[in-house]
């Protein structure tokens, strides 16, 4: 198999490793900046070059696209979809996970539970916003925020006004959601390849911290999720359309709520919590939903003859 994976830094842990785990399977890897892809588009025919050559030939692509460049990363994996290139992880699919109000909607009409979520745009509602939210702490998110930027506890009303006419007057699309004091700074990380739950950890916010990602100085330690636990993470990828997914539950006193459900996963904190090669397990995920290219015809040489005979003649 030859296999892309789409990515700005090649150094980074998750590429490395999966370049890694491909390379022992006896896959042909390539590390591509999506920034350096560019494409001809025509009806019947969508052309892909990187660095002023042809990219020809790729069987799969694992996108590993940062939120900043969602936009044309996603263009560069479309393109490669039109090109009949197989992906675990469409690049609607992306789109779809990157927008928290889109993703929050879509598993909320599958009946999957969420913290309590409102959002709105003029700044008069405000008030009846938060009314409808209920009493603080209020915890105030950035739409296409990532690794716990643009994430704020609101402690009291006042506070939560405040943040909220902040984010208005940068113009910035917000969400407002109800804080699960139960949860005590921790949730949990499932990581979905294909059908199943491959790895899992437990992470906790540091002191005096309630985002527990692991960039912010989270502590991860491996956990055991429960059946109803491992059937919402399953389910939350399933109706994003994600093949490989990071969801993110809360405990709470009402079961699993889903706090995030993440595209482009990072590899590095699950695979040091859980020891699994999570790594492999995508890269084996991806050769068996590639299908095989068809093979020209081969030349024979009675063939070869044929047509010499026939120019000769002329």
């Amino acid at each position: 198999m030859k296999l892309a994976l789409l990515s700005r830094n090649a150094k980074l842990y998750s590429t490395q490793r999966l370049v890694e785990a491909g390379r022992q399977r006896g896959h042909v890897v390539r590390v591509l900046d999506p920034l350096r892809c560019y494409m001809q588009i025509a009806p019947g025919q969508f052309l892909m070059r990187y660095k002023g050559k042809p990219l020809t030939g790729i069987d799969a692509v694992i996108p590993r696209i940062g939120a900043s460049v969602t936009r044309y990363g996603s263009a560069v994996l479309r393109q490669f979809e039109l090109m009949g290139t197989y992906t675990p992880n469409g690049s609607d699919a992306i789109l779809r996970a990157r927008d928290k109000l889109r993703c929050h909607q879509m598993l909320a009409g599958e009946g999957l539970g969420l913290p309590l979520t409102v959002f709105g745009d003029n700044p008069d509602d405000t008030t009846d916003l938060l009314g409808m939210l209920g009493k603080p702490p209020h915890v105030i998110k950035l739409n296409e925020g990532t690794q716990g930027a643009g994430v704020i506890l609101a402690e009291n009303a006042a506070a939560s006004r405040s943040v909220v006419e902040a984010f208005r007057g940068l113009y910035a699309n917000f969400l407002v959601q109800e804080f699960i004091a139960e949860a005590k700074g921790s949730d949990l990380r499932c990581f979905v390849v294909g059908d199943q739950v491959v790895a899992a950890m437990r992470r906790q916010a540091g002191e005096g911290e309630f985002r527990s990602n692991l960039h912010r100085g989270g502590k991860a330690s491996p956990v055991r999720l429960s059946e109803d636990e491992t059937a919402t993470a399953l389910r939350a990828a399933r109706v994003m359309g994600l093949g490989v997914a990071g969801v993110d539950l809360l405990r709470s006193k009402r079961g699993p709520l889903v706090l995030e459900v993440n595209s482009s996963p990072g590899l590095e904190g699950i695979e040091a919590a859980s020891g699994v090669d999570v790594a492999g397990a995508i890269v084996d995920f991806v050769a068996a939903g590639v299908r095989p290219r068809p093979k020209a015809p081969r030349k024979t040489a009675g063939a070869a003859a044929g047509r010499t005979r026939k120019l000769t003649k002329a």
